[in-house]
């Protein structure tokens, strides 16, 4: 079995790794339960291999012994162990099923670098990029947001005038959206994009992915559905099955975003390490229940049931794979520089990680109406933990052995949440919204398509 950096840490520094867990707010419980599992594991690992090598010892024996009562008697000693060999190796089974179930519980280990908070309010800013638009009434709250954690951000104050929030734009001054027809047929957040923004839609797209193929990916559109097992691999599944659309009297889900069907193209079905990196961007609906979202953003569309998302991965050696969490966080970042948008970045504390990533970077967007930056992207580095769990191997040059890859997922643009930023920074008070110039291109050959501006649509 190759080396698993979890595992590799559970043995070696259980101490160091205890501490981990707890900077997550996980109970350390789980790795004193998995200590303890996976030295009973070994123990029987190696009573079944003394085993072997006592009955290998006879076998040799009785080969070399002429003698038939010493045969005989050698013969009574193999077939008893062979009879203790079978019954050890059942519990060796059984042992192993315990001892995976144990360490799929176990959360990745932590970067160095990692802030140390327990609810995104901690979070910290790394950098900003854009000229935001603050109106004075959220001009406290975005001191907040910026000279709280140390940074001079330069804004466009904004004196008397309110911006109107994304979802009444879209619904009551555009009308090229609507929730409550949706609500009626199929629940509540889910909507209808109508008219001209649904092009907005399909360029915001064509452009991520323009922009992120220039740089050596691949592009793909992968299954909408996958197996549990595979969804088992690709996150904690425990923690997120209320989130996921199953389908009934079939093991399978509705995937929640491109991220898990993009790593299982190396489910079981190893890479070779002269193909490595393997550089992916992916084009799907994402399907999420929203489960425990509670009352954030029950209007609009920047929080919803169904979207689409370019989504940004790479399968990595494990001698290089950092360098790739950069790489990723800068291809978002052009794309919103692209779209003019501005945000920040944010290195993401320990508590609000999951037990996938080591690291992971927010990307959030300025939306003025609301005074808040708010979450468009995430990139995050799982190092071997998805590996471990999937099987995810590369077969190395050398020698042919296989070793665990590493796997590093990224949002390149989900397109309703871009689209809500949009309506909200480029607003004017006739109630037009400016198309990203960027966006053109994807647009200027479509028939009836805006190329310029949005104008609000006759009902």
């Amino acid at each position: 079995m190759p080396k698993w950096t979890v595992l590799e840490y559970l043995r070696n520094n259980p101490d160091e790794y205890m501490q981990m867990v707890k900077r997550r707010g996980l109970d350390e419980s789980i790795v004193r339960e998995a200590i303890e599992i996976d030295k009973a594991y070994r123990s029987k690992l190696r009573e079944v291999e003394n085993l072997r090598r006592e009955h290998n010892s006879l076998t040799k024996e009785l080969s070399k012994e002429n003698n038939q009562e010493k045969k005989n008697e050698l013969l009574r000693k193999a077939k008893e162990i062979l009879q203790l060999l079978e019954e050890k190796e059942k519990e060796v089974s059984e042992a192993e099923r315990n001892w995976y179930d144990s360490l799929k519980k176990l959360p990745n280990i932590l970067a160095p670098d990692v802030p140390y908070g327990t609810s995104d309010e901690d979070n910290l800013p790394v950098k900003f990029w854009g000229r935001p638009k603050v109106t004075t009434d959220k001009l406290e709250e975005f001191k907040k947001q910026t000279e709280k954690w140390g940074f001079k951000v330069d804004f466009d104050l904004v004196e008397n005038k309110s911006f109107i929030g994304h979802a009444d734009m879209l619904e009551k001054v555009l009308n090229m959206a609507d929730t409550n027809q949706a609500a009626k047929v199929a629940g509540s957040r889910f909507f209808y994009l109508i008219g001209d923004i649904v092009w907005l839609d399909f360029a915001i797209s064509l452009y991520a992915l323009d922009v992120i193929t220039r740089k050596g990916f691949i592009p793909i559109i992968p299954p909408y559905m996958l197996r549990t097992e595979v969804l088992e691999g690709a996150l904690d599944y425990s923690s997120f099955k209320d989130m996921i659309y199953k389908i009934e009297n079939e093991d399978l889900n509705l995937i929640g975003t491109a991220e898990h069907p993009l790593m299982g193209l190396a489910y079981d079905n190893p890479i070779r390490e002269q193909d490595l990196p393997l550089k992916l961007v992916g084009w799907s609906p994402c399907f999420r229940r929203e489960a425990g979202a509670g009352n954030r953003d029950l209007k609009g569309i920047f929080r919803v049931h169904q979207f689409h998302k370019v989504e940004q991965f790479v399968f990595a050696h494990p001698d290089n794979s950092w360098k790739f969490l950069d790489e990723m966080v800068a291809n978002t970042e052009e794309i919103l520089q692209g779209l003019g948008l501005p945000y920040r970045v944010v290195n993401v504390v320990s508590g609000e990680l999951g037990l996938p990533a080591a690291k992971k970077y927010d990307i959030e967007v300025w939306m003025p109406a609301q005074g808040k930056y708010r979450e468009i992207a995430s990139i995050s580095q799982v190092l071997d933990w998805q590996a471990f769990r999937a099987n995810l191997t590369y077969i190395k040059a050398s020698d042919g052995r296989r070793e665990y890859l590493h796997t590093l997922n990224g949002t390149g643009i989900p397109t309703t949440r871009a689209i809500s930023a949009i309506v909200e920074n480029f607003q004017d008070e006739e109630g037009n919204v400016a198309i990203p110039s960027v966006l053109k291109k994807y647009l200027e050959n479509i028939p009836g398509a805006p190329t310029d501006v949005l104008k609000p649509r006759k009902r």
